[in-house]
């Protein structure tokens, strides 16, 4: 018969509820910058001439921009830890924050830990375009994977757990995946993005 009560009080639970677009505009760009902004979402709006008001305002027409700016509030600023699969798929707004997980210190960030993750999102990206990491056979035969096959989960439909959480340059790596050391940063938005543009 609907939402049990405990589901209720999680959901509240989530930071972003009550939290209009401009007010957690302003906290993050308070605390980090219109630079980092940019640097690690990579959204014009913070590059060119930016402000509070003309980026609210591109952000409620554009939802990839919107939830991408969610995601980044929900965990580096607010550093909660990576979601579950089922959670992962949900817009920002509508996940369920366990009563347990409290909302810890904004993740320490750097434009030059954005530029070493820019390079190494364009190193993957041209690695995929020559077919690299895809299924092969190892050196004996096994039929194992690639490392980068398993960490990005190649012809899997939908995007692996915790994606859009990755907290780089900080945050507790006792709550990282356990490939976080070797598996690097991924843009979960990149491929929606890339398509709704074109």
């Amino acid at each position: 018969m609907g939402i049990c009560m405990s589901d209720e009080i999680n959901y509240k639970n989530n930071p972003l509820n009550g939290v209009g677009l401009k007010s957690l505009l302003t906290d993050i760009v308070d605390h980090y910058g219109f630079e980092i902004l940019f640097a690690y979402l990579n959204i014009n709006c913070f590059k060119s001439n930016p402000s509070i008001d003309s980026s609210v305002k591109f952000l409620k027409k554009t939802a990839w921009a919107r939830e991408k700016v969610e995601v980044f509030y929900l965990y580096q600023f607010k550093n909660l830890p990576r979601v579950s699969s089922a959670q992962f798929s949900l817009p920002p707004r509508a996940r369920i924050v366990p009563d347990g997980q409290m909302p810890g210190e904004p993740a320490e960030l750097s434009l030059e830990d954005a530029e070493r993750l820019r390079e190494q999102r364009a190193k993957r990206s041209a690695a995929r375009d020559r077919g690299v990491g895809v299924r092969r056979s190892g050196a004996r035969g096994t039929g194992e994977r690639s490392g980068a096959d398993k960490r990005f989960g190649a012809g899997r439909s939908k995007p692996a757990e915790g994606r859009d959480n990755y907290r780089p340059g900080g945050g507790d790596s006792s709550q990282g995946s356990p490939d976080s050391a070797d598996a690097g940063p991924v843009d979960p938005w990149a491929a929606w993005k890339n398509r709704s543009e074109n």
